[in-house]
This record gives structure tokens, C-alpha cells and sequence, in this order.
């Protein structure tokens, strides 16, 4: 009777074991971070202007031109023709095994060179001015590193740094948290809005074909919206 009863015992456990192999946990679905809306974009750079925020102009080449955190840190003057409106990406800042690197892009493919819409001339003259009183202010302290974007005392951005600074920008805009990276998404729906031509958003968006910008570049947005987009394209003494 004992000896039924074991057996009875190890013939449960082997059932039950059997059954929980044939039960597969799934694993957590990752899920995508919805982008931006236009307006969102819009109240983000509103307020990074209204405040004057050193790194407005960094914001509209992320939202505008798609560019990714290592080539917006990274973007030396020499790239920057402002008054062909273009922009040469070429170069990216990193940290890499806790070295601040500024290298070449790592695939000939990142390379292009941009057009640059009229919100970003003006962002960009705005910068070159503010980075030239900063320059003044600061004297022999003032750390020439040749790159767009740069601390009071010249020096490179810590990628990190940058990041915090982002999403201390969204909360004060009141608008959803999302990475760098993601602000690549709103690109397409913002070039839209600004009235962008296809072709040139084409390019700046890098696609082969045309139909794959248009697939992207359909969003419609309020009147109210538009104005508010075109109005930060304009020189601020304007």
C-alpha cells in the first residue's frame, strides 16, 4: 500500500512537471514609443526659445533634420554654411570605454550633406551669436573646441548631459518624455508642416524614393500649429 502510494506520488509530480513544460511563459512585449505629435514638437521648442535655452538650436536639428545625440554634439562649425543653407554630417562625439571621442561617422552611408530649412538658419545664427557673447564673457577661460554646441567654457557636451538637459526640456514644455532618439520620428510630420517640398524632405530624410517620403510625410496639422512653427523660423530681431 505504502509502495502504491509512492508511486502514485512520483506518477503526480512527473504530470505536473510535463504540464509545466508545455507552458510557455511570454515574455514582456516591447512595446514602441508612440513620437511626437507635430503640436507636441512644437510646444517643446517654443518653450526651449521662450527661455532661452542654450541648446534651442540643437533641439530644431534633432526634430527638424532627424540628426542623432553623437552628430548634434559632435557638429563642428566647419560643417555649417549658413549662407548656402547647408549642413555637412560627417562627425559624431561619444564616449567610448570612458573617452570622449569625436570621430568620423562610422559608415560612408551616415555621411550626407543637408539642406537646411529656415527654422534652422535662424536657430543657428542664434547660436553662433549667443556662443560669441559666451566667448566674451568667459575670456582666457574659454576653451576653443570648434563645435556648435558647446558648455559656457567651449568644451564638448557629455552625451549624458545632453540627455538630462532633454528631458529636463520636456518637463518644462509639459510634454511627454521620450529619448533623443525618438524625436527622429516627428522629423518627417514636421517637415510637412513647415512647408518643406518633397523632394527636399526626401533628402533630408535620406529615403531612396519618393513614395516612401510620402507614406510619412501626410500628417495635417491645425492651422494655429503651422503659424506657430513658421513664426520660430524667423530671425528673433525680426
Amino acid at each position: 500500500m505504502l509502495c502504491s502510494a509512492l508511486t502514485n506520488a512520483v506518477t503526480e509530480e512527473l504530470i505536473a512537471k510535463n504540464v509545466a513544460g508545455l507552458l510557455k511563459v511570454s515574455k514582456p512585449r516591447k512595446r514602441k514609443v508612440k513620437p511626437w505629435t507635430v503640436d507636441e514638437a512644437r510646444r517643446f521648442l517654443e518653450s526651449a526659445k521662450r527661455d532661452g535655452d542654450p541648446l534651442y538650436a540643437a533641439y530644431v536639428l534633432i526634430l527638424i533634420l532627424g540628426l542623432r545625440e553623437g552628430e548634434v554634439i559632435g557638429l563642428p562649425w566647419s560643417a555649417v554654411n549658413l549662407d548656402a543653407g547647408e549642413l555637412d554630417i560627417m562627425w559624431q562625439l561619444q564616449r567610448v570605454r570612458g573617452q570622449l571621442l569625436h570621430r568620423e561617422t562610422k559608415t560612408e552611408a551616415s555621411d550626407a550633406t543637408l539642406p537646411l530649412p529656415e527654422i534652422c538658419v535662424a536657430a543657428l545664427r542664434a547660436r553662433r551669436k549667443d556662443q560669441e557673447q559666451s566667448k566674451a564673457a568667459v575670456g582666457e577661460e574659454w576653451t576653443e573646441s570648434g563645435l556648435v554646441f558647446t558648455t559656457r567654457n567651449g568644451t564638448a557636451f557629455e552625451p549624458r548631459n545632453f540627455n538630462r538637459r532633454f528631458e529636463t526640456r520636456c518637463d518644462r514644455a509639459g510634454v511627454r518624455r521620450i529619448t533623443v532618439h525618438d524625436t527622429r520620428h516627428t522629423c518627417a510630420t514636421l517637415l510637412a508642416a513647415l512647408d518643406v517640398h518633397p523632394r527636399v524632405a526626401m533628402h533630408i530624410l535620406r529615403h531612396a524614393q519618393i513614395d516612401v517620403t510620402m507614406n510619412v510625410y501626410t500628417e495635417v496639422s491645425d492651422s494655429k500649429t503651422l503659424k506657430a512653427l513658421k513664426r520660430l523660423g524667423k530671425q528673433l530681431d525680426s
